[in-house]
């Protein structure tokens, strides 16, 4: 049976929020055809919802299928929105709560940090609403800088686009890399993107002069098995040690090792869940010098060990 997905739209929703879930889960099939998620919307009261584009949609069901629903996805939602100083309606609040699993989108974690969902665990939003959101909630433990954090039962991502890498992550996450995989090539987007939401936070822009860090970054992904030093890579980019680490960071959001780390960790990923390597093949295929390397790594981006991963996520 699919599992069912209940997305509650609010006034003033976020127009690209409230899609993404149709689009996303819907295009999830098993290897025969079958649809993995059956994705319903939902409104207090089942009233129409207006967002800011001008337009209106009438969502078929009310907050009563959230008891039908194992995930529960809140989509962002702009000024003006249901929320006042930090509080929603005592109805949304009850029936947001004791869900097995629940999302937001956006903004749409001020509608859970709201309702009392985030105290004392990690989150983000919108990194243009960071500040407000820690002024509103000050028990949550926000991370402005992540495109999304999975705590379990309760995931939530950064601004917009964000809600696409939270949705495959949470494919991945259910049905495997080859599922979340096909999905990504159905809707014309990379599996996972490069580094975190703070990449987009509006800076200065860069010196002009010099080059892009993006040809390097494509040399280090053929080359994941070989050691990796800043001298080798600034010297690949032709640049100084630090002009390269300087626009490394501006491009991706993370310094040069962490990004590598990254890379080499989801390519173990790939081999776990694809492959019938041992753990010290994959450990030397992704670049990490021993098993208890590739263990370590793992454990800190994914909270489980290879062994645990593979025979939870392999399809």
């Amino acid at each position: 049976m699919a599992h069912r997905i209940a997305v509650v739209a609010l006034d003033h929703f976020a127009p690209l929020d409230l899609g993404v879930p149709g689009q996303v889960f819907w295009c999830a099939e098993s290897s025969d055809g079958e649809k993995l998620y059956d994705v319903v919307t939902c409104s207090p009261g089942r009233r129409p919802v207006r967002c800011a584009a001008g337009y209106s949609v009438l969502p078929d069901h009310d907050l009563d299928v959230l008891d039908t629903a194992e995930t529960v996805l809140v989509p962002g939602i702009h000024d003006g929105s249901p929320l006042k100083d930090g509080m929603i309606d005592d109805d949304l609040r009850a029936a947001l709560h004791g869900r097995p699993r629940i999302m937001s989108i956006c903004t749409g974690a001020f509608v859970l940090a709201a309702a009392g969902l985030l105290d004392g665990r990690p989150a983000t939003t919108h990194w243009r609403d960071a500040a407000r959101f820690a002024s509103l909630f000050p028990q949550v433990k926000l991370d402005p800088d992540v495109l999304f954090i999975d705590d379990g039962d309760v995931l939530t991502s950064a601004g917009v686009a964000a809600g696409l890498d939270l949705s495959l992550h949470v494919i991945r996450r259910d049905h495997g890399s080859e599922v979340a995989n096909r999905v990504a090539r159905r809707c014309v987007m990379p599996p996972w993107r490069e580094g975190g939401q703070a990449q987009y936070i509006e800076r200065p822009l860069p010196d002009a002069n010099g080059t892009s860090t993006a040809a390097t970054r494509t040399w280090m992904l053929s080359r994941l098995q070989a050691p990796l030093d800043l001298d080798t890579l600034a010297g690949h980019a032709k640049m100084s040690v630090r002009t390269f680490t300087r626009r490394f960071r501006e491009e991706t959001g993370l310094s040069p090792a962490k990004w590598l780390t990254r890379q080499r960790v989801e390519h173990a990923r790939h081999l776990l869940e694809s492959t019938d390597l041992g753990v010290e093949e994959i450990a030397r295929r992704a670049g990490f010098s021993t098993s208890v390397s590739l263990r370590q790594h793992l454990h800190a981006a994914v909270g489980v060990a290879p062994l645990a991963y593979r025979h939870t996520f392999r399809g």
